[in-house]
């Protein structure tokens, strides 16, 4: 009975120790978790969502177009759909949405509207 009693504390170090080992790799690693990688592709496209609705408010308020609405609409359905896809766990298509779609949405108002 003492042996296993042995056994089990020194199972539960063993554990403790291999614990405290990942947890300092994890550290070390500054790596993010997917849970945590998903929470922030959600949080940077609600963030974008946000500036792309004061901006077309603004672009609107100087002047309005449909190619303003176009736009910038359709900017604001692209984060719309990254929310979407990090909220399943396709976080690195959503980046690669995010980035790409806000760059080309910032392009389109410097290229075609006046």
């Amino acid at each position: 009975m003492t042996e296993t009693v042995e056994n089990a504390d020194s199972a539960d170090s063993a554990d403790s120790v291999e614990d405290t080992e990942t947890a300092e790799t994890f550290e070390e690693g500054r790596r993010l978790t997917p849970r945590q990688a998903r929470r922030l592709r959600i949080v940077l496209s609600s963030v974008g969502m946000v500036v792309m609705g004061v901006v077309l408010a603004l672009r609107i308020a100087s002047r309005s177009s449909v190619l303003v609405v176009g736009v910038y609409g359709l900017a604001l359905i692209l984060c719309g759909v990254v929310i979407e896809l990090s909220r399943n766990g396709r976080t690195r298509l959503g980046s690669w949405l995010l980035g790409i779609g806000l760059v080309a949405a910032v392009a389109a108002d410097q290229l075609l509207i006046p």
